[in-house]
Order: structure tokens, then C-alpha cells, then sequence
């Protein structure tokens, strides 16, 4: 039996460069609003499932910011790029099968057949958010440039996208950061 998934209230598409603070910003918001009003879907938690099965690897290994997750990321990236181009929905259906939190904070939308898929199923509701951070305090975070994965469409895929609702910047100012989640918690409440 399929699990039963509720219509969201507000989907909201997180994106930014690795290191920017998207994970965090998310975890920020939920812990303000609740995890019974406030679910994290992550695009690349189906797709390190998937490719841990098929590749005989630690699937939790994968999920952590660890050198195993480096060691096979350019790996993952075009495996996932390969399953994407036969699918572009497959990881997007995945994440939200049984979700029945109204509001739906998607962590890591990298690329515009993300948005559109979220779009398509679910219009309105749907709003963009770009999380960015300068390169140094990325650098502060441990990113490195890595070719193959700083220049590949997973990081760059939506750099020209203009069109966000929101941006959130993470450069390190706490109290700047403060302000803009306040201001983004609010219109979550505003559509509950």
C-alpha cells in the first residue's frame, strides 16, 4: 500500500553553493516552527540511498559531511545525473511519498528540473529561496574547489536562476541572519 502524502501548504525550494548553509538554514527554521508543521526533504537522501544499494557502499557514510561522502561525490553526481536525464522526477517523487507535514523545506534543489517538477505538481504554493554565502566563510565552513563538482550543473545548474523569492545570506553575521529568518518564519505562518 502507497503511503498517503498530504497537500502542502508551502513548499519551499532551498538552494546555494556547498557550504553556503543551506542544511543549517533549514534546521534553523524547523526547530522554530515544529517538525509536526515543518518537514526537511532531502533531493540527495533518495539518491545516496540508491546509489549505496546499487554500489555496495554505507548509505549513513554518505549522509554525513565526511571524506567517505567526497571520496565517491563526482561518482555520485554523474550517476545521479544519469538516473535524472532517464527521470527528472524520480528523486523529486521520492521525497515526498508520505510527507504530511503542511510546510515542506526541500534542502537542496540544485537544478531547474527541480523547480519545475515542484512547480508542476504543486504551483503556487511553491517558492524559491537562495541561501548564499561569500567564499570565504564558505572557506571558514571547510569548502575547497573540487573540479568536477564546483563547476558541475549540481552547483552551478541554478547560479543564473533569477528568479527566487527569497534570498537568505549566511555570510557568518548572526544577527543579520536573525532578521531574515524572522522575516521567512512569518510568512510560513502567514500560510498556515
Amino acid at each position: 500500500m502507497a503511503l498517503q502524502t498530504c497537500t502542502p501548504r508551502l513548499v519551499l525550494l532551498f538552494s546555494g553553493k556547498r557550504k553556503s548553509g543551506k542544511d543549517f538554514v533549514t534546521e534553523m527554521l524547523q526547530s522554530r516552527l515544529g517538525s509536526d508543521i515543518c518537514a526537511i526533504l532531502r533531493l540527495s537522501g533518495p539518491l545516496k540511498e540508491q546509489f549505496a544499494q546499487e554500489h555496495g557502499l554505507d548509505f549513513q557514510k554518505l549522509l554525513d559531511a565526511t571524506s567517505y561522502k567526497e571520496t565517491y561525490r563526482k561518482d555520485m553526481i554523474r550517476w545521479g545525473e544519469e538516473k535524472r536525464q532517464a527521470d527528472p522526477g524520480f528523486f523529486c517523487r521520492k521525497i515526498v511519498e508520505g510527507v504530511s507535514q503542511p510546510v515542506w523545506l526541500v534542502s537542496d534543489t540544485r537544478r531547474v528540473s527541480d523547480i519545475q517538477w515542484f512547480q508542476e505538481a504543486y504551483g503556487a504554493v511553491t517558492q524559491m529561496v537562495r541561501v548564499v554565502a561569500s567564499k570565504q566563510s564558505r572557506q571558514q565552513r571547510g569548502w575547497v574547489f573540487t573540479p568536477g563538482v564546483d563547476d558541475a550543473e549540481s552547483e552551478c545548474g541554478l547560479d543564473d536562476y533569477g528568479d527566487f523569492d527569497w534570498v537568505i545570506e549566511n555570510h557568518g553575521e548572526e544577527q543579520q541572519l536573525e532578521e531574515q529568518l524572522e522575516n521567512l518564519t512569518a510568512f510560513i505562518h502567514s500560510r498556515l
